[in-house]
């Protein structure tokens, strides 16, 4: 993942992408927004990880 992304900015997009998946009104609605949700979860799991190994290196 591109350390320069904005962790909060992906925050943000899964909330949002949790809400319309919530207020959907189709299956196949849901499903795509719960898959975005679940990308951005990723990537801010990528980005924590990483961070870690950072942490650890300095130490």
């Amino acid at each position: 993942m591109n350390m320069e992304k904005d962790v909060n900015y992906l925050l943000q997009r899964q909330q949002i992408s949790l809400v319309k998946a919530q207020s959907s009104r189709s299956a196949e609605g849901r499903a795509a927004y719960e898959k975005l949700a679940r990308g951005y979860s990723d990537q801010v799991e990528a980005y924590r990880q990483e961070n870690v190994k950072l942490v650890n290196l300095a130490l």
